[in-house]
């Protein structure tokens, strides 16, 4: 017996990576103007260039609120995926010059990780995404990325904001413009930055009535231009107001009731409006979509002018990761950006052309990156202050996290989830806001805040909002709640799908650490924990012949 033997571990990964079948040279995710920009600069230079997008995204996912708040407003046609394709294919007629162009396009196909060789990945071999559509899910490995992955919107907790019908302003408009299929008529507009205004603007032309435009700041803060488009066709306009609650039954909203909020952040009772609606659409903030590229392990930072947490890029759009590069809103958010949709583009032209010198194409190429605008307020106070004046200052308190039932104060609590018999009194609100803590993983582990299937994308900024309040920072001072892979949804029959070498199976019961629940005892001579038995050591196989 050798010494290797001796210390053979079943359990390591060592030479057992998965086959990879699937190859490209330049992985986009995301075709929308960056993404599709991308492509086109991409392709004709004698390299492989694949092109992912989600869309159209399938009807259970959309209800569980990924990739946006969709809110229950999807309509009908959502339903009939033939449909939606021809939706998005019309509404994005750069997909078919993109397949002209030779780019292998795959609609319907979500990236849930991108996974580089490090140590504690040391079976990978260069770079490699993991891919799913409806039905299946596998690895590709590529050599340089471009993540083009868009922006979603900031939820936002008040009384009723778990009816079907109040939905992210980006879902809202992704539903009216890309699929044809927003069920909303009247809606009330929450928050008033120009990334809002632009989208309600938008919606009017699609048949949705903005009945009114809520803002818990004392002036509205987006482009007035924009603002007077929209007060025009009749909107209303409240500021120093949130909504107190959205009413309604089961089947959705039917009208909210809106509140005047003090300095402090406080409700005025009786200065409340009642307000007939059928949709509220949160745009308090646009977030950059960075989950992927934060999963991978690029370095972000929270950086006011691109809207918040952002992956540190430099001008050629480069990432902290040689092989990452960004574009588009998921580089950063800021309203010229999102007023035109050529700033995108540039943007992916320029991350196009960095990844093609990188393989050794040599292009001229002389833009330069867009320069974010200067923020027009503090996003992070006003974030505080929106979370602060909704929910914070609810009149109940409703769930922050919809998908565990976590409430404010027991995310400041840092309250133990519901299912281990604790009762409600033994949150309280006032110890709560005490809590010094202002680690949002630490509040996410012990609380389940933030681990629903949705995966945090309707309270990971409320919940940062929240623990910044109770231990007086706000979220630029605290580090960002970590993504971990899948970024998306991916059942365990996808998961399956992955191939194993034979090597990993034969042992696959040795990662639990608990053989003998599942070999029996008289099947092995010698010590019982596989993990530790030499590799070559021998195997009883007669059933009658047991240890004594």
């Amino acid at each position: 017996m050798t010494t290797q033997d001796l210390y053979y571990d079943p359990a390591s990964v060592a030479g057992k990576a998965p086959p990879i079948s699937d190859e490209t040279d330049i992985l986009i995710v995301g075709a929308g103007p960056a993404g599709l920009a991308a492509a086109l600069a991409a392709a004709g230079h004698g390299l492989r260039v694949t092109l992912v997008d989600e869309n159209p995204v399938p009807l259970d996912t959309m209800g569980e609120e990924v990739p946006l708040h969709f809110g229950g407003r999807m309509g009908a046609a959502v339903s009939n995926h033939n449909s939606v394709l021809q939706s998005l294919l019309d509404a994005r007629p750069e997909i078919a010059e993109a397949l002209e162009a030779g780019v292998d396009v795959r609609l319907g196909t979500a990236v849930w990780g991108l996974f580089a060789q490090q140590p504690t990945a040391a079976w990978i071999a260069g770079a490699v995404a993991g891919l799913a559509d409806l039905e299946h899910a596998w690895l590709l490995r590529f050599r340089q990325v471009i993540v083009a992955a868009g922006r979603r919107d900031m939820g936002l907790a008040f009384d009723g904001w778990d009816r079907p019908g109040v939905m992210g302003v980006s879902a809202a408009h992704r539903l009216a413009t890309v699929y044809q299929a927003l069920d909303a008529k009247r809606a009330v507009l929450v928050g008033s930055d120009t990334q809002a205004l632009a989208a309600g603007h938008e919606l009017i032309g699609k048949g949705v009535q903005i009945v009114a435009i809520i803002e818990q700041a004392g002036q509205v803060i987006g482009d007035p231009a924009l603002l007077d488009l929209l007060v025009e066709q009749g909107a209303q306009v409240l500021t120093g107001h949130v909504v107190r609650e959205a009413v309604g039954d089961a089947f959705g909203v039917k009208g909210i009731t809106a509140v005047a909020v003090d300095a402090a952040g406080g409700h005025v009772n009786d200065a409340l409006q009642a307000i007939e609606c059928d949709t509220v659409l949160l745009g308090v903030a646009a977030i950059p979509a960075i989950e992927l590229v934060e999963a991978a392990g690029c370095r972000t930072t929270f950086q006011a002018d691109r809207g918040g947490h952002v992956p540190d890029s430099d001008p050629l759009l480069r990432t902290s990761l040689p092989f990452v590069l960004v574009a588009g809103d998921c580089a950063g958010v800021w309203a010229s950006k999102s007023l035109d949709e050529n700033v995108a583009r540039c943007e992916g032209r320029i991350a196009a052309h960095t990844a093609l010198v990188s393989l050794g194409v040599d292009i001229a190429h002389d833009e330069k990156a867009p320069t974010p605008d200067a923020p027009e307020f503090d996003i992070a106070a006003n974030r505080a202050a929106w979370v602060n004046a909704s929910t914070v200052n609810a009149q109940n308190q409703p769930f922050v996290c919809q998908c565990e039932e976590v409430t404010a104060s027991e995310i400041l609590g840092l309250q133990p989830p519901r299912y281990l018999g604790w009762t409600a009194a033994d949150a309280a609100f006032e110890n709560a806001l005490q809590n010094t803590s202002a680690n949002p993983d630490v509040t996410k582990r012990l609380t389940r805040a933030c681990m629903g299937p949705c995966q945090g994308r309707r309270c990971r900024e409320q919940v940062a909002a929240l623990i910044g309040i109770g231990a007086g920072k706000l979220v630029d001072e605290m580090a960002l709640a970590s993504f971990r892979p899948p970024v998306r949804p991916l059942s365990l029959q996808q998961a399956g799908q992955i191939e194993e070498t034979p090597s990993m199976r034969r042992h696959w019961d040795a990662w639990f650490d608990m053989p003998s629940q599942w070999t029996p005892f008289w099947l092995y001579n010698g010590e019982q924990t596989l993990a530790r038995r030499p590799q070559n050591a021998a195997v009883n196989t007669h059933p009658l012949q047991t240890e004594g």
